[in-house]
């Protein structure tokens, strides 16, 4: 593990040297040091309170591979050297976070990662009302995160250590519970805890929405997931409130979808939706739902990135985002339209991709645990695919100002779309085999 961070140590003078090449070169190589020197055998690589296991290795992953389409959808940003720094520590905090087996450093690194997103969102983003929407990213995260500080101090009082191998054999009531889990409902977002999310997609710039979308969300999942081992007792006992608060936020948020007329408004509130039926596979306790919830996570962090790179890309052309004022995208930009509708297909989980398996998985794990649950989820899967096609329909169809067909998109940006497309099409193989 230590080897891991002196190899992303050592890389940060070359941030400030313009070898922006050199970087993603030496990124990527990294990225595949970690793919190849991984053996799958339970939780392994302990050292000095680090370790993985298959959450956290997938979760790493996926964040080293989001970190580095972010550099690639940002080759013509200006500061770049600044911005390739603030990624970098991005990237290391996530790493700090999926790795920690010590509940005080994925606390404090859960904090840290508040001020370089804060930066990404404030001297990148388009609007003035980013200043805003960062705040209300930073309050809705802080005090929804302060109650685990307090968790961690009655668990270190109790216990004497803060190792998540340990277990709370003593009872304690809902208030220490919803203390323990909080911050990542927030994060997750849960339905009614999801406001901060809209705001902070909007105003970011397209970087920003891919961090946030790709990666902050699976936090939540992921410190949920790391927290139920602590006491699976009271994790039993309440499970029916998170599950009840997935089923309605997955019908109710999908419904808020159909009246949205921004692009990235629309596709932000998807993941919510569907970050909603992770926190119901988490909650019913069952092997399918937390696989269920895990292959979830992965499919939407690429598939979530990929749409808003391309309502970026449309962004730059036509400079709006509104579905009023954009259309005939199909005539404008042709070879991006079948990118539009494969990631589409994926986003509302179409029998054939990634998104189909994970959300069959929950389906099975929440017919389990409720039995009346196939009703909320059969509308929630209705509505998603009635606003995909929405979304598709209102800017792929239509009259455009223009009267012939031509292609606007460089290579970079078509290589964007494919590095995004590639992972789903190949998870969905190694399913196949396997």
């Amino acid at each position: 593990m230590m080897s891991y961070f002196l190899y992303m140590f050592f890389m940060t003078p070359i941030l400030f040297m313009n070898f922006w090449y050199s970087y993603q070169f030496l990124y990527m190589i990294f990225i595949l040091f970690f793919i190849f020197n991984y053996s799958n055998m339970g939780m392994t690589s302990i050292s000095y309170f680090f370790g993985i296991d298959y959450i956290s290795y997938n979760l790493i992953i996926l964040s080293f591979y989001i970190i580095m389409l972010m550099n690639l959808a940002s080759i013509n940003i200006f500061n770049k050297n600044f911005f390739c720094f603030v990624n970098y520590l991005i990237v290391f905090l996530l790493y700090l976070i999926f790795s920690s087996l010590n509940m005080l450093i994925m606390y404090m690194s859960f904090e840290f990662i508040l001020i370089p997103l804060m930066i990404l969102i404030v001297g990148w983003g388009y609007q003035p009302e980013r200043l805003s929407s960062s705040i209300y990213l930073f309050f809705y995260t802080l005090f929804g995160s302060l109650p685990l500080f307090v968790f961690i101090i009655f668990f270190y009082n109790n216990l004497g250590t803060l190792n998540f191998f340990f277990s709370l054999k003593f009872n304690f009531n809902f208030f220490m519970h919803l203390l323990m889990i909080l911050p990542f409902l927030v994060k997750l977002p849960m339905f009614m805890l999801h406001f901060w999310l809209p705001k902070a997609h909007v105003q970011a710039p397209v970087s920003g929405s891919m961090i946030l979308a790709g990666l902050m969300l699976k936090i939540g999942g992921y410190g949920i997931i790391r927290f139920i081992y602590l006491n699976e007792y009271f994790f039993y006992t309440y499970s029916y409130i998170w599950v009840s608060f997935g089923l309605l936020g997955c019908v109710m948020v999908s419904l808020i979808c159909l009246v949205q007329v921004d692009m990235k408004c629309l596709i932000a509130y998807s993941s919510i939706s569907h970050m909603s039926l992770c926190l119901l596979g988490v909650g019913t306790l069952n092997k399918f739902g937390l696989l269920g919830s895990l292959i979830m996570m992965i499919s939407h962090g690429l598939c979530s990135s990929g749409l808003f790179c391309l309502a970026n890309i449309c962004y730059l052309r036509v400079n709006t985002r509104s579905l009023y004022l954009i259309k005939g995208m199909i005539s404008f930009m042709p070879s991006l339209s079948l990118f539009w509708f494969l990631f589409l297909s994926f986003n509302m989980g179409c029998p054939p991709s990634i998104n189909f398996v994970s959300e069959l998985l929950i389906f099975m794990s929440s017919l389990s645990y409720f039995d009346y649950s196939y009703i909320y989820f059969s509308l929630s899967s209705f509505i998603c695919a009635c606003f995909s096609f929405y979304l598709y329909s209102y800017s792929q169809h239509g009259s455009f100002s223009y009267l012939y067909s031509y292609s606007d998109i460089k290579v970079s940006e078509f290589l964007l779309c494919i590095c995004h497309l590639f992972p789903l099409i190949l998870l969905l193989f190694m399913f196949i085999i396997l």
